[in-house]
């Protein structure tokens, strides 16, 4: 074997002339990469253990390199590994230090595989760990919105369409639905997880190896379900890449427009919320001021998943097969989606924890805007047998009236509704009571009492 110097690149043997400085910088990763060490080592130690079982190493061999490999992951760990620029990325770096610990063996650990293949299991494995910690930190979420709502089933406030008062609502059921955005969000990341099962390691750089290799043994000591079938496919494929990307503009598209309500809820004009002063901030000149800053941040925080998103869309928009070094980019992209989702999530966590509703002023705006005038439609389509457009009409010229004279739906008499409606009964008047315009929602998915009850405990049963 040809002596490997560790002061030189590995293709130093073909490429004679050592890259300029402004390149080296400008072409390494191990900034970013290095991230992936325990991938890189778990990856390694399970390659190298097939190929003893494959008796392409021998036994002496094998153990030598994961007796390297060890000690390097502990020097990392201790802060004691010197990462080295001029090494490019974290493989390079761990496989020189390799050669430095056991020698002339450590040659033996790239038999039979490609960094190309190598960085895409690192990826995987590292990606399958990041959705797991993810998803738990939405449970979380939705644990925190489950006991809210938990407290507030009779909590009424009005339902907006237009941001103008539609329908009464409990507050509870608002909250609810929050929860039904989040359990999407860990649909597609769990589909992501089931996507990406599948070993990158042994088609080397595109076409496989001659080397007699079991990818199945590999598949299962790193816990996929099975190997790739395509090697160009392999290394060139980033689209379970695109999916954790689009999982996560999605989920802090959610995040963004929670955030935005809570804003809104929050301001002098609504007050229908209260926030502890645990998640607020003040004003550098306006000494009164309690400002949400941190809805704010998440708020933002959405633009930049997006960005992600679209630059690694681009990356790949025009790349022939297979691998170029176009997508040594997609490492940073992810770890940035990656950290900035997981931060809103706390901090999204933390706010839940520390916002309480303002009950006085949400039952008084929604005493606004006559509000129960659809349930008056539907009491004159069950009770009058109208069709709904003209029970639409009638009800329709009775909020007309009502703005007319300055009252709201439930301060009109019998005798005025009368004159629109002439057979209108006593029992009309339930209709424009709040609670029983909330609790008479029964249909599945709707707002009454015990549909909230009954998917409150539902959710909380689940894992």
């Amino acid at each position: 074997m040809t002596k490997n110097k560790n002061n030189r690149s590995i293709w130093s043997t073909r490429i004679k002339s050592n890259l300029s400085k402004n390149l080296l910088k400008f072409g390494n990763s191990i900034d970013v990469d290095k991230k992936l060490y325990k991938e890189d080592i778990a990856g390694s130690i399970a390659h190298v253990e097939m190929l003893f079982k494959q008796k392409i190493i021998s036994f002496k061999i094998k153990n030598k390199i994961i007796y390297g490999l060890k000690k390097i992951e502990k020097e990392i760990l201790n802060k004691k590994f010197e990462f080295k620029q001029n090494h490019e990325d974290i493989h390079m770096n761990i496989e020189k230090r390799l050669f430095q610990i056991i020698g002339e063996e450590a040659g033996y650990i790239h038999t039979g595989r490609s960094r190309n293949d190598q960085v895409i299991t690192d990826f995987k494995i590292w990606m399958r760990s990041s959705i797991k910690e993810i998803t738990t930190l939405i449970d979380k979420i939705i644990h925190t919105t489950l006991s809210l709502a938990s407290k507030n089933v009779d909590t009424i406030m009005p339902g907006f369409t237009h941001l103008k008062n539609a329908q009464p609502v409990s507050f509870a059921h608002y909250l609810m639905a929050y929860i039904e955005m989040f359990k999407r969000d860990k649909k597609r990341f769990h589909h992501t997880l089931n996507n990406l099962d599948e070993n990158p390691l042994g088609v080397a750089a595109l076409t496989g190896t001659s080397f007699n290799i079991d990818r199945n043994y590999t598949s299962k000591k790193l816990g996929f379900k099975k190997p790739t079938n395509n090697s160009i496919d392999t290394v060139s494929d980033r689209d379970f890449v695109l999916d954790f990307l689009y999982n996560v503009s999605v989920c802090s598209m959610h995040i963004s427009r929670i955030a935005e309500e809570l804003i809104i809820w929050n301001s002098d004009g609504f007050k229908l919320i209260n926030l502890s002063d645990k998640i607020l901030t003040g004003s550098s000149i306006m000494p009164q001021k309690k400002n949400p800053d941190l809805l704010e941040y998440l708020r933002g925080k959405s633009g930049s998943s997006y960005g992600n998103l679209f630059s690694m869309l681009t990356i790949l928009k025009g790349l022939p097969l297979s691998y170029f070094k176009d997508l040594q980019d997609d490492k940073k992209i992810i770890f940035d989606s990656n950290d900035t989702l997981v931060n809103c999530l706390k901090i999204f966590n933390e706010i839940l924890k520390n916002c309480a509703p303002n009950k006085k002023n949400m039952l008084n705006l929604a005493n606004k805007g006559y509000i129960t005038a659809t349930d008056l439609a539907d009491y004159l389509v069950k009770n009058h047998s109208m069709s709904f457009r003209n029970a639409y009409e009638k009800t329709a010229l009775i909020v007309n009236y009502a703005e007319k004279k300055k009252k709201k739906l439930n301060e009109l008499s019998l005798e005025e509704l009368r004159k629109i409606v002439p057979k209108l009964t006593n029992d009309v008047l339930k209709v424009f009571d709040l609670r029983n315009s909330v609790n008479s929602k029964k249909s599945y998915g709707g707002t009454s009492f015990d549909n909230i009850k009954k998917m409150i405990m539902k959710y909380k049963k689940q894992k």
